[in-house]
């Protein structure tokens, strides 16, 4: 049987820094309709509704010294698919702390291939 999206991304936990490729469609100048795959790179720090239908994960990175966020729905059919870069070892389920100026530490990671 075809394992759901929803399945095959049971494995991401926060902590690991991951890449989320989602196809995107733009209009160009003549009208016709155009897909691409736009990659967001970033450390997960939170998933929320674990194996329920409308699970999500909050990734965020840091571009140009201001904070990005974007929350992605993990059974979004544009979600071509994520891949793990990082993973670092934390004690927390939600890591909230991080978005905090004051926060300097660095997490231990190591590189996955």
């Amino acid at each position: 049987m075809a394992e759901s999206k929803q399945e095959k991304f049971t494995d991401l936990k926060p902590g690991m820094t991951v890449r989320v490729h989602q196809k995107i469609k733009e209009l160009n100048s003549k009208g016709e309709e155009k897909e691409r795959i736009q990659f967001f790179e970033g450390l997960i720090i939170a998933r929320k509704h674990n194996k329920e239908k409308g699970g999500t994960i909050t990734v965020r990175k840091v571009s140009d010294g201001i904070g990005v966020e974007k929350i992605f729905p993990l059974n979004l059919p544009t979600i071509a698919k994520i891949e793990v870069k990082k993973i670092a070892e934390v004690r927390r389920a939600k890591l909230y702390f991080l978005k905090d100026k004051k926060f300097k530490k660095k997490l231990k990671e190591k590189v996955v291939k």
